[in-house]
């Protein structure tokens, strides 16, 4: 498959390389139906056995009526078998039918499933500069709504095309079967029936595409609003919003109404063009039947037959708007599967496997160079060393390069020019999976799932003892909090972990750390947003986390690092210092400036107890 287009395309350049993967992406999903081909053939058996039984029960009439059979003069044992008949092509058809729809339901389903766990298997494969450019709101869409619409295709438009068009050719097959010149009298209606179709379809497809559109932007306002409710409350800003959504609420209602009334229209005009039809059959008919030209059963076979002939085509066309919708839907996920991921494994000829437990932990940025896709230049040729078990803090400002530095470690990205190195190993060379295992992340804001702390703590991987977990909670601190807490360690945390603290989010983050072991520890502003008291506790457990490990951390507040081996000090995508604090401080740089800045006129330093405590202003 071909990398999907780049966000920053132009839409319309965007749609034509979707429209040109459209044979593709039907390919794509009819691939995920073929291992359910013998329950599509068994649903087209019973399509055709319970549209043959409901087609047979008009003829069985007409049998009975040109036989004279309802008169008696065969005996009751004909009519007893014509009614016997009639019950079980009844009982036949209602029983066909509701397998042929359990079984399309059924692989339906299970088609959506597996298309499901492959997007979300591929999502997750995708690389952070996928991330960048695509809105998680439209990933849940594409994993959830679109998903759902190719659902509707097998069980609503596919089983329509099985179900619909096989009583059209079935219906045609029995008219003609009783008379041929009646048969292609009713075929003349054929040419106003498409082209009744054909006109109703752009204003049918327009009015769906209309309300869709409303309905999106009053969906996309609401949940603006929702997020802003604060705001809103503060300056009392209700009866404002309120009018707003009003008015896309109305927008909405008006667009809803016209594709219902350009609905209601076509399926009335079907109505009014079946009652013309039977009209005319009855004309003709009943002119052949006076005139000894056609048997009476003949012409009631035929007006049942043609009653019955405009419901599939009704319903065919009922499926046009569910049709546009399965192309989009398939269009976006075509767009998702045909990314690939910019970072990737290395070829098994250039792999290198190490055991994550043996990495002494050394890092080189040999001149490192970076940018976010054709973006300017963000890592602008860093050269740095640092030892196995170094404590190195990255500063400077917003904008200075330090996240980005070190997010090339676990290959979030990938270098433009230069290489970085562990233990001498270009990170390249190493499979993900013995990356990750070696370099541990801390984020600024520590992502807790929904699910119980213990779960959290070892990322639902049940081999890990719960032993290990309470171990580690004690170690870095967090198991005062967690044992006040009424279920412990079993306590269900909400999303994110909104039920607890920043910092007692962090404590638990730490904890996660310790439990797996990373020989390279990154902590991305962990301890920006805090208070002083939960500072000191997330320095001491910082202090039991980073103890025999290469460790970088980013510090927003400068007291962070200031005990660090090293400090690393960035402008501009360039180490512009570096070296210990009360160094950088002599040295009147731009780190001393920083700290100026900062506020802050003392720094910190581990006791002899391993505390941190205030040591003389530099």
């Amino acid at each position: 498959m071909s990398n999907g287009p780049s966000a920053a395309h132009p839409e319309r350049e965007r749609e034509s390389d979707a429209s040109l993967g459209r044979g593709r992406a039907f390919r794509l999903l009819f691939g995920y139906a073929r291992p359910h081909r013998k329950t599509f053939l068994l649903i087209l058996l019973c399509a055709v056995g319970a549209i043959s039984a409901d087609l047979l029960q008009p003829y069985l009439v007409k049998v009975a009526i040109d036989n004279d059979i309802l008169l008696g003069d065969k005996g009751t044992g004909w009519l007893i078998g014509i009614c016997a008949a009639y019950l079980v092509s009844a009982v036949a058809a209602m029983l066909l039918a509701y397998g042929m729809a359990n079984l399309i339901q059924r692989a339906g389903q299970a088609i959506v499933a597996s298309l499901r766990k492959d997007l979300f298997e591929h999502i997750t494969k995708l690389s952070m500069s996928f991330f960048d450019r695509y809105p998680i709101g439209s990933l849940v869409t594409h994993e959830s709504s679109d998903t759902e619409t190719i659902n509707q295709f097998f069980t609503q438009v596919f089983l329509s095309l099985i179900r619909d068009g096989l009583t059209l050719v079935l219906i045609l097959g029995f008219m003609f079967a009783l008379d041929v010149e009646l048969a292609l009298y009713s075929l003349v209606l054929l040419p106003v029936i498409a082209a009744i179709a054909f006109a109703f379809r752009t204003l049918l497809r327009n009015s769906y595409h209309r309300t869709r559109t409303q309905l999106s932007r009053m969906i996309a306002y609401l949940a603006e609003n929702l997020s802003g409710m604060s705001l809103i409350q503060a300056f009392h800003q209700e009866k404002e919003q309120k009018k707003r959504f009003t008015r896309h609420n109305e927008k909405y209602w008006m667009e809803s109404l016209r594709e219902i009334r350009n609905s209601v229209t076509f399926n009335r005009t079907f109505d009014l063009l079946g009652n013309v039809a039977v009209a005319f059959i009855v004309w003709i008919g009943g002119m052949a039947v006076l005139n000894k030209q056609l048997e009476f059963g003949v012409l009631y076979a035929f007006i049942s037959y043609i009653r019955q002939f405009f419901q599939p085509i009704n319903q065919l066309t009922q499926q046009w708007n569910t049709m546009q919708s399965t192309l989009v839907s398939l269009d976006r996920l075509w767009r998702i599967f045909s990314v690939k991921p910019e970072v990737a494994d290395p070829s098994e000829d250039r792999a290198v496997r190490v055991d994550p437990e043996r990495v002494a932990g050394k890092l080189t940025f040999a001149g490192v160079r970076f940018a976010y896709g054709d973006g300017p230049e963000v890592l602008r040729g860093i050269d740095l060393d640092i030892r196995p078990g170094e404590f190195v803090g990255i500063v400077g400002t917003t904008g200075a390069g330090k996240s980005s530095l070190v997010n090339l470690l676990p290959r979030f990205y990938d270098v433009k020019a230069g290489s970085l190195l562990i233990d001498d190993i270009d990170v390249r060379s190493l499979p993900l999976r013995d990356l990750h295992a070696i370099v541990g992340l801390v984020q600024q804001e520590p992502y807790l799932f929904s699910g119980s702390i213990i779960d959290n703590v070892r990322l639902f991987r049940r081999e890990i003892p719960e032993e290990a977990v309470v171990e580690a909670c004690r170690t870095v601190g967090a198991h005062p909090m967690i044992a006040r807490l009424r279920d412990g360690y079993d306590t269900v945390l909400s999303e994110r972990g909104s039920g607890l603290s920043a910092g007692e989010r962090q404590l638990i983050s730490f904890a996660r750390i310790l439990v797996f072991r990373p020989r390279i520890l990154i902590l991305d502003e962990a301890t920006a947003h805090l208070d002083s008291h939960t500072e000191r506790l997330i320095q001491r457990a910082l202090e039991t986390v980073s103890r025999g490990r290469t460790t970088l951390v980013i510090a927003h507040r400068l007291s962070t690092v200031r005990h660090a081996d090293r400090i690393i000090v960035m402008r501009d995508g360039q180490i512009v210092e570096q070296g210990k604090h009360a160094d950088l401080i002599k040295n009147g740089g731009y780190y001393a400036e920083l700290c100026r800045h900062s506020g802050t006129g003392h720094a910190t330093a581990p006791g002899a107890d391993g505390r941190l405590r205030p040591t003389s202003p530099a």
